[in-house]
């Protein structure tokens, strides 16, 4: 997790984030300074509920979106890292060396394969935002959008060894989705998904079965709970089991019958984060899930993260 001083929604990634809203009437320093106290809360929590969480902190005032440090990288069983070139120029200054030498250093890591030069060819892909990936059943959803490369996913998929299924998403009011993370969370045992959000009823279809296929309770959600950002959770190893981290207004977005489905899978970990909600993303865009084996030194601090 990053935790941001200098917070602000991004004015580049609004052309095509119809989730971002405008602050209400609140001075810079003081929208920034509740931004930070909600990643610090939100990091405490979670070690709370036993999830081991890595807080750096970003004091640049050219990365407004920093907090949502799984756009530019991911993990993989296997000691693999992905580092992905991001559509916005603003947000390319995210990535970060002392990152990934931390995580080169606290887990075994095998490789680092860094598409982010393709930016230069007009080639994004926004890493677990653009893509939702089910470790298990080894599938990469993508919902279409100027931040998806469907050439890029390919070689992604190729390298990585999964399945692509990629497929067009709109909200409600016919726009296309820009990260597939906010229609969609894939646990170990169920899945949330909006299918009203894809407009072609066979595809629908499809990925409805392809997400059934291993067995998963497949919960339908709304427009108006994807819009809620109910669809951008994450399911992660706690101490006592797991756990889905999913920020309070996504939680209290549910439904009584769908709360009760996700309790017999996980334990439900709702983080108050209403200002960086502002920036049109939510919990899951939080947090960069570690899928790496820790070294032998570091075996004893960690509990582990799963996406």
């Amino acid at each position: 997790m990053i935790r941001p001083h200098h917070f602000t929604p991004n004015a580049q990634t609004a052309r095509d984030n119809h989730f971002q809203s405008q602050p209400a009437e609140h001075d810079a320093e003081t929208v920034a300074q509740a931004a930070h106290d909600e990643v610090t809360q939100a990091a405490e929590d979670l070690r709370r509920a036993g999830v081991h969480v890595h807080l750096f902190e970003d004091t640049g005032r050219e990365t407004p979106d920093s907090v949502f440090p799984n756009n530019w990288f991911s993990t993989h069983a296997g000691g693999h890292v992905a580092v992905y070139p991001m559509y916005s120029p603003n947000r390319r200054a995210e990535r970060r060396q002392d990152v990934l030498d931390l995580l080169k250093q606290q887990y075994r890591v095998q490789d680092i394969i860094d598409y982010s030069g393709l930016e230069q060819d007009g080639l994004f892909l926004e890493g677990t935002g653009a893509m939702v990936i089910d470790h298990l059943e080894r599938v990469a959803y993508a919902a279409r959008s100027r931040r998806t490369s469907e050439i890029l996913m390919e070689r992604f998929c190729t390298h990585f060894n999964y399945e692509p299924i990629v497929f067009d998403a709109v909200d409600a009011g016919g726009q296309p989705i820009y990260h597939t993370n906010v229609l969609m969370c894939i646990g170990t045992d169920f899945a949330l998904i909006g299918l009203d959000t894809i407009p072609d009823v066979a595809r629908r279809r499809d990925v409805a079965d392809r997400l059934r296929r291993g067995g998963r309770d497949v919960i339908d959600l709304t427009h108006d709970q994807i819009a809620a950002f109910a669809g951008n959770a994450i399911e992660l190893h706690g101490t006592d089991g797991p756990v889905l981290a999913l920020s309070s207004r996504a939680r209290n977005a549910l439904d009584a019958g769908q709360r009760a489905r996700l309790e017999t899978h996980v334990r439900l970990v709702p983080l108050d984060i209403p200002t960086i909600e502002l920036a049109g993303g939510s919990v899951r865009c939080m947090i960069a899930g570690l899928h790496l084996s820790a070294r032998p030194a570091a075996q004893d601090t960690r509990t582990g993260v799963m996406q």
